[in-house]
C-alpha cells in the first residue's frame, strides 16, 4: 500500500460562508482552523495548501463562554523599553477591529510556519453581515446545527 500525496493539479479549493453571530469562538476557531488546513478531506497531504476559502461575517457578534470577555487579555509589544500593552477581549469587540479576535484565535490553532501563513490569506472575517466576495458563490456552512454547543445565548 503506497501513502497517497496529492498533486497541486489535484487540489479543489470551494467557498464557504461562515455567519459568527452567537457561536462561540473557540469552537468556531477549531472548525475553521480545520477547514483551512484541508484535515476535513480524504486527500490531506500535511505539506500542500489544501484547504478551502472561509468567509466570517458578524464577527463582533461572537459569543464567549464564562468571564472570558472580561477576564481574557491580549498582550502586544511596541518594541520600545517598557512597551507591553494589553486589552481584554470585550474592549477588542466593541472596538474599532472585533474581527481581530476571530483571526487571532485560528491563528494560534494552526501550527506555526510558512505554510500556515499562506493557509491563513484563505481566511476573510468581516465584522458585519457584509462581504465582497458574492461572485465566488460561496456555500453556507452551519456551524449552529453541527452541535448544540456550539452556540451561546447573550
Amino acid at each position: 500500500m503506497k501513502t497517497y500525496t496529492a498533486k497541486p493539479a489535484d487540489i479543489d479549493k470551494k467557498w464557504f460562508l461562515i455567519d459568527a453571530e452567537g457561536i462561540v469562538l473557540g469552537r468556531l476557531a477549531s472548525i475553521i482552523a480545520m477547514r483551512l488546513r484541508g484535515k476535513h478531506k480524504a486527500t490531506f497531504t500535511p505539506h500542500m495548501d489544501m484547504g478551502d476559502n472561509i468567509i466570517v461575517i458578524n464577527a463582533d457578534k461572537i459569543q464567549l463562554t464564562g468571564k472570558k470577555r472580561s477576564d481574557k487579555i491580549y498582550y502586544w509589544h511596541t518594541g520600545h523599553p517598557g512597551g507591553i500593552k494589553q486589552r481584554t477581549a470585550g474592549q477588542i469587540l466593541e472596538g474599532k477591529f472585533p474581527d481581530r479576535v476571530v483571526t487571532a484565535a485560528v491563528k494560534r490553532m494552526l501550527p506555526g510556519g510558512t505554510l500556515s501563513r499562506q493557509q491563513m490569506t484563505n481566511l476573510r472575517v468581516y465584522a458585519g453581515g457584509e462581504h465582497p466576495h458574492e461572485a465566488q458563490n460561496p456555500t453556507v456552512l452551519d456551524v449552529a446545527s453541527m452541535n448544540p454547543k456550539n452556540t451561546r445565548s447573550a
